[in-house]
């Protein structure tokens, strides 16, 4: 049985600790071990953590807990992801809110170079499905990564249409790998295991909860590049998504809809506040985000690469050793000053060659 794995699950067993204070207990004790080995004095030390808390983490019973989980995991060849450790989605770091640890089965890459979330409202109309569908279609020449929350409606409407078209598709549930909710995906959950996953923070046993929903919102803006409402009410997942979106600093997309209809009252609610950009094509997307199709990438970016100074040919080199990589790194790595390379990463980033990420972090386009 593998000991630090124990101790990972463990940590999100204690009763009262989410993700803020499971990092400061992490941070505070210096390793996972450490935290329940602790005496009682020293935990009420650290921040969030009372007596309460401090006599439950000291309780024996977490660990039977864990071991069942671990047992569970194991058996269905589920792959726990730590929040430290190397595989862990890269995009969900920076927030401290992100999930200690991630349950996930499934195939495809979570740190993939392009990732954008589908999202509507669970009672689609015809004009809804046909745009949801023709979108998933043109993202077929872009290498894309779709997550969605596997729920009715425009959810399945846009997993359905991945697997259709070959897109990779990841489903971020509200509750634990031991059950699907709703069972009528159970069919299209196989499929999406074949040519993307299912993911969630819940422990094996969770039940789909109301109150889960709201939290595996979270996961589904924070693991994207840019997120997409196709169609909404002006209440409901769709916005507290945007909201957690917004909120990461993530790009924001809607679909316009008829005046008047509620369905689509959302998304133009959306797009009159700027909290989400007009959107009718994966044309305006790519344009955006500054995507190139498939095909021509590789030409535009060698284009690109011979036009660039010699310092910047040495920047691209360190990224090319790199898939994601600090300023601070850079600096490091590269033997330049930081003033020097931020200077560099921002005509890079005019030519299309990188992209800024949260936490003063870039990736090459």
């Amino acid at each position: 049985m593998d000991n630090q794995l124990l101790y990972k699950i463990a940590l999100t067993k204690i009763p009262g600790v989410g993700p803020v204070t499971a990092r400061n207990l992490v941070s505070y004790c210096g390793g996972l071990e450490e935290i329940f080995h602790a005496s009682r004095k020293k935990l009420m030390k650290i921040p969030g953590i009372g007596r309460l808390i401090a006599d439950k983490i000291l309780k024996k019973d977490i660990f039977i807990q864990a071991e069942r989980e671990l047992n569970f995991i194991e058996k269905q060849h589920i792959r726990p992801l730590f929040f430290l450790d190397k595989d862990y989605p890269e995009r969900l770091k920076p927030y401290q809110n992100s999930p200690i640890i991630l349950y996930y089965k499934g195939n495809c890459d979570l740190n993939a170079r392009r990732i954008i979330a589908i999202i509507g409202t669970r009672k689609p109309d015809l004009q809804g499905r046909m745009v949801c569908e023709s979108f998933v279609e043109g993202l077929v020449a872009y290498d894309t990564v779709v997550v969605s929350g596997l729920a009715y409606g425009i959810d399945a409407v846009a997993h359905r249409a991945c697997i259709q078209n070959g897109v990779p598709t990841i489903g971020v549930l509200g509750h634990g790998l031991k059950r699907l909710y709703p069972a009528v995906h159970k069919k299209l959950a196989m499929e999406m295991m074949k040519c993307g996953g299912l993911l969630t923070e819940y422990s094996s046993n969770t039940p789909p909860d109301k109150e889960h929903f709201p939290m595996r919102n979270r996961i589904v803006a924070g693991l994207c590049d840019a997120l997409i409402v196709v169609q909404t009410a002006k209440r409901g997942g769709s916005i507290i998504s945007v909201e957690f979106a917004n909120r990461y600093n993530k790009d924001v997309f809607a679909f316009p809809g008829r005046v008047g209809d509620k369905n689509h009252a959302g998304c133009n609610q959306l797009i009159k506040s700027h909290k989400a950009a007009l959107i009718e094509s994966v044309a305006d997307l790519a344009y955006v985000m500054r995507w190139e199709k498939k095909n021509k990438e590789k030409a535009v970016q060698q284009e690109l690469f011979e036009t660039l100074s010699q310092k910047e040919k040495g920047l691209v080199g360190v990224f090319k050793k790199n898939e994601e990589i600090s300023i601070d790194k850079l600096s490091y790595t590269s033997g330049m000053e930081i003033g020097e390379i931020a200077a560099l990463l921002l005509s890079l980033e005019f030519k299309g060659i990188v992209k800024p990420l949260p936490g003063k972090r870039f990736i090459l386009f």
